[in-house]
C-alpha cells in the first residue's frame, strides 16, 4: 500500500512539473516568473487545461504565474519522499528563489484527511494557534516573508448546502479561515482572501463534478479576484 501511495504521488508530482508555468503570450514564455503559486488541490485542479485559478491569475496580470501546488498535499505531512516531492506544502517554497508574491493554498486536506472535520482541535492548533503565533502555517508565511514576497493565503470554496462532502468541515474550516484573518492584520504584507460566501446557496456551478473543487467558473473568478489584490498593493501591475 506504501509503494503505491509513493507511485501515485511520485506521478502526481511529475504531472505538475510538466505544466508548472501558466502564461499569457509570446512573450510570457521567456519571463521569469515573479509570483509563485504553491499548495493543495484547489490551486492545482484544472491545471491540465491551463484554467487553474493560477492561470486565471497569469491571464489577468498578464505575466507568468509559477504553480507547484500538488493536489492531495497538506500543511501537516510526515512521509518523506513523497513530502520532498510537494505533498508537504512547505517544501514547494524554496527560499533561494525571489518572488513577488507568493499565493498559498492549505489546510483542507488537514481536516478532511488528518481528524476527518471532527475533533480537530489538535490538528488546528498545529497549524496555527488562537493566538495566531505558533503553528506550521505561521512557519511557512515567515520563510516567505523573510524573502521579501507578499503571501496571498487563499480560504476555501464552501457547500452550496446540496449534499457536498465539505459540509461537515464548515466548522473547522471557519474557525481556521478566522485565525488566517487575523494573522493577516498583523503584517501588511499578509493578505488573507476568503471565498467563503462566493457560492450562492443551491449553486452547483461553482463546484466540480466531485463538489469539493473549484469548477473552471470558479477557478477563473478567484484567479481575477487575487488578481485586483496585487493591483492594488502593487500599482506597477
Amino acid at each position: 500500500m506504501a509503494a503505491r501511495f509513493l507511485i501515485t504521488a511520485f506521478a502526481a508530482v511529475l504531472f505538475s512539473g510538466s505544466v508548472l508555468i501558466a502564461q499569457t503570450g509570446e512573450a510570457a514564455q521567456t519571463a521569469k516568473p515573479k509570483i509563485l503559486a504553491i499548495g493543495d488541490s484547489l490551486m492545482a485542479w484544472h491545471r491540465g487545461e491551463d484554467l487553474s485559478i493560477a492561470d486565471s491569475l497569469a491571464a489577468e496580470l498578464g505575466e507568468p504565474v509559477l504553480n507547484r501546488a500538488v493536489s492531495g498535499a497538506r500543511i501537516v505531512y510526515a512521509l518523506p519522499i513523497s513530502g520532498a516531492m510537494g505533498m508537504r506544502i512547505s517544501n514547494q517554497f524554496r527560499e533561494r528563489e525571489r518572488y513577488d508574491w507568493v499565493i498559498v493554498t492549505g489546510g483542507g486536506n488537514d481536516f478532511m484527511l488528518g481528524c476527518g472535520c471532527a475533533r480537530c482541535e489538535r490538528r488546528m492548533n498545529k497549524l496555527l494557534t488562537a493566538d495566531t503565533k505558533r503553528g506550521d502555517v505561521l512557519k511557512l508565511i515567515a520563510r516567505i516573508r523573510k524573502t521579501g514576497a507578499q503571501v496571498i493565503y487563499l480560504g476555501y470554496l464552501r457547500s452550496p448546502g446540496m449534499g457536498s462532502p465539505i459540509e461537515k468541515c464548515k466548522d473547522e474550516g471557519d474557525v481556521f479561515e478566522a485565525r488566517l484573518a487575523a494573522l493577516a492584520e498583523r503584517d501588511n504584507g499578509i493578505h488573507f482572501h476568503s471565498i467563503a460566501q462566493l457560492v450562492p446557496s443551491g449553486d452547483r456551478s461553482f463546484h466540480s463534478f466531485d463538489m469539493i473543487h473549484p469548477s473552471k467558473k470558479a477557478s477563473t473568478i478567484i484567479g481575477k479576484q487575487i488578481a485586483q489584490i496585487i493591483k492594488r498593493a502593487d500599482q506597477s501591475r
